[in-house]
């Protein structure tokens, strides 16, 4: 496998993360060392992000969503990548470091090629606005198994998983339209 070349600074947690993307890609990789991040380390990443920019991958669980919005709050433009649950499980432990080299980069691929799309949606000044309705005529909400389509979808799509009125703001955000998350439902349901 050829490595990702990747402009933008990679945030992760741990060393094992750095480890892991390094196997995938080509990046400045910064460690948080988990919810303890250090002024020193504060200093870093504000520097990358100024230069560089960030892509922020966190483990997929809720210490790794804490951290995310600790970052998220404080760099507002980063690009968020997200791994699925079960691409980073190894027996009882989630994390980034449990993920294949391919997972990694086809996270990383995906989240700026959404950011890349968002941006053009922006200029032009179109788009989507999803419903609760919408979730529910596609079985996203409101039925017995919807939590976790939901979760494929999600990871299918790359965007992170959520509850139902999380998953409005991220197809929104990432301009997301009727066509695209019906092929993505297709595909999981294969």
């Amino acid at each position: 496998m050829n490595k990702l070349k990747v402009s933008r600074a990679i945030i992760v947690e741990g060393r094992d993360d750095v480890a892991a993307v390094s196997e995938a890609c080509e990046a400045l990789i910064i460690p948080t060392h988990g919810f303890g991040i250090t002024a020193e380390t504060w200093k870093l990443i504000e520097k990358a992000y100024k230069e560089k920019g960030l892509i922020i991958l966190t483990d997929p669980d809720f210490s790794g969503e804490e951290i995310r919005s600790k970052l998220s709050a404080r760099f507002p433009d980063s690009i968020q990548a997200y791994i699925a649950k079960a691409d980073a499980l190894l027996g009882d432990d989630i994390g980034v470091e449990n993920a294949k080299p391919e997972i990694i980069a086809e996270a990383i691929e995906l989240a700026l090629t959404l950011d890349a799309n968002a941006k053009q949606a922006d200029e032009r000044e179109t788009s989507v606005k999803w419903q609760m309705s919408d979730l529910v005529e596609y079985g996203l909400s409101g039925y017995e198994g919807s939590a976790e389509l939901r979760e494929k979808l999600c990871a299918k799509l790359g965007i992170g998983n959520g509850n139902s009125k999380a998953l409005i703001k991220k197809l929104e955000h990432w301009n997301i339209g009727r066509e695209e998350l019906e092929q993505a439902i297709k595909e999981i349901q294969k």
